[in-house]
This record gives C-alpha cells, structure tokens and sequence, in this order.
C-alpha cells in the first residue's frame, strides 16, 4: 500500500522503531502504600490503568531516550553517521536550558547534527515526526532521529489522586528517511488555544495539574473528526486501517473515539493500562510494542492520532516499518 501524497512529490517513511520503559513497576496498591488516597478499582475504572513505570531516581530524561532511539536505529539499520537531525519531543525536562536533542546526539556518536527539541506536550511524538519528514522531504536531512521521552515522576503532587495515578515515564523513537513510496501521510493538525492552560505545570508548586472534565469533553467531542480527516487526506478507507494508535491519556477516551471514528478491522492500542500516560512518549511507545509483538504487519496503515496540553492536536495516517 501507499499513501496519498501530491503528484511527483518526493516521499518518506518510518524506517526503524524502538521504545524504553524503566524497570519500576508502580502499581495502584503500591499507590495507595505510599499515602495515596485511592484504590485499584477506582483507578481502573476512571482511567483504566493497572501499573505504570517510574525512572530511577537518578534516570533521565536523556537517559530514557537514548535507550529507545539505540533500538530505533538498530532497526532501521541506518548507520549513525546518515543521521543530520536529531528531535526530542519532551515537555518533563528538568530545566528549560539546554535542550535535550544535543546531548542525545553526542551520546549517540551523532556528529554535528541539527538538533532541537519539540515541545508540544501529548501530541509531541507526531509534531516531530511530520518536522522530520519535511526535512527529509526538502533536503535538509538525510535521515531523522526522532524521540519522545517523558519522565513524569519527579513532577508529581502526591496528594492529588487526579494526576499521579495517571503519569509515568517512558520514551519511544523512530527513524525517518527517503521512500520511494509515500510511508508517511498528511498531517491535520491544529490547537484550540482558548483552553491552552488545561493541562499545565503550576507555576508555584512546580507539579503538574489538568482539569481532566474539561480535557476529556474536549479529546471525545473533538478528535474523531480531526481523525477521519487524516485517513481522507492519506486515501486510506476506514476498513483498511490496521491499527488505531492514540494517544494515552485515559482508556476510556481511547474507547470513545475508536468507537465513533469506525475501524472495523483495527487493533486499537491501549498501552496507558500497563505504561500509564507518558504524554508525547505515548504513542512511539504504544506503536513500537505493538510491531515487536508482531501484532502489526510491515507496510500496513496506521492511525495516529496525538492530543493533550495546549490543547494541540496531530493526526495521521503511517505505514508500520
């Protein structure tokens, strides 16, 4: 298959994938051990989530995606040195300077690459990517190293059960370079920034906070439109659709809009059950697991669709690797 693109464009693809998630296990009961006023039925039934992973306390940000993108690049079998532009999709860094994409690259043995970060929360991951493939598409790179990372954990207030039973830490990558057949379809996308400070690091406490009514009114009521239009613009019919792959903010908006977009053949991932929300780490995470369980086929059409802080939103349709 191949996706719809302008006549005689040039066209790119996802080459190689690979994910991280830290070895710490945080279940809900060891929530409720640590002084969390919760219990495991009620998490499971607000947001679906089981367990979630947290970063050593002296594991990074950097750390996490140097993890995953040392398997994104071992998969796509591009060599280090055919990489010109390396994107980090975080917004958990401990400090707004320096960005994390620089040092990615030098621990990677990436010589001299452009190098920037992308901060454009839950909906990051697919924000980099469509910025990778225009590089690619106008010469510019190559090849792109592309990495989300999330470590939530040391930006959570423990006395809000509405937050830090939600987040944990992750990081996801993928490869982006030249095809000869479209891999990677048009990107709808957009942001509704009358509601910009839903989802936010408070400015006194430094922990995170959202108001989850108002961003799960706005993610079910909004997104399968904006979901439908990515599958038009790629040429992809509904029932062609091999997989669904959300962002993981919350089972139950996962289960709405799979429901209302209509993929009667699509795997719908719901990685947030055992991964937590790992915002712009969700999605590579979810799809990188998915292709290493075999669950997705290479070449078949993918529905991405990222959404969360500012509110900004990413749609698109893309081939598995």
């Amino acid at each position: 298959m191949t996706l719809a693109v302008a006549p005689g464009s040039p066209a790119t693809r996802i080459l190689g994938l690979g994910h991280y998630r830290p070895g710490n296990v945080i279940t809900n009961h060891d929530l409720i051990a640590r002084g969390v006023d919760t219990d495991d039925e009620w998490v499971k039934s607000r947001v679906g989530i089981a367990e979630r992973r947290w970063a050593d306390p002296d594991e990074t940000v950097v750390d996490m995606a140097e993890q995953a993108a040392s398997k994104a690049l071992a998969a796509s079998g591009v060599e280090t040195s055919e990489i010109d532009l390396v994107l980090v999709a975080t917004c958990t860094m401990p400090t707004p300077v320096p960005a994390a994409a620089p040092n990615l690259a030098n621990r990677l043995g990436i010589l001299a690459p452009g190098a920037y970060d992308v901060n454009s929360g839950c909906s990051g991951f697919v924000y980099a990517l469509n910025a990778a493939s225009a590089a690619v598409l106008t010469g510019q790179a190559r090849n792109v190293l592309v990495v989300a990372a999330e470590r939530f954990s040391g930006w959570l207030d423990m006395s809000d059960r509405s937050t830090c039973i939600i987040l944990g830490d992750a990081a996801g990558a993928a490869v982006v370079g030249p095809s000869d057949t479209a891999g990677l379809g048009p990107v709808v996308w957009g942001s509704d920034g009358e509601q910009f400070d839903t989802v936010a690091i408070d400015q006194e406490s430094h922990f995170f906070r959202q108001e989850g009514q108002a961003v799960y009114r706005w993610a079910t009521g909004k997104m399968a439109p904006i979901a439908l239009e990515a599958c038009r613009r790629a040429g992809v019919a509904l029932e062609d659709i091999a997989a669904f792959v959300p962002h993981q903010a919350n089972l139950r908006i996962i289960d709405a809009l799979a429901r209302r977009i209509g993929m009667p053949n699509a795997i719908v991932a719901r990685d947030i059950v055992t991964s937590g929300n790992t915002s712009a780490a969700t999605i590579p995470l979810a799809l990188s697991r998915m292709v290493e369980r075999g669950e997705i086929l290479s070449g078949a059409p993918v529905l991405l669709l990222g959404f969360g802080s500012g509110l900004a939103y990413a749609a698109q349709v893309v081939l598995s690797p």
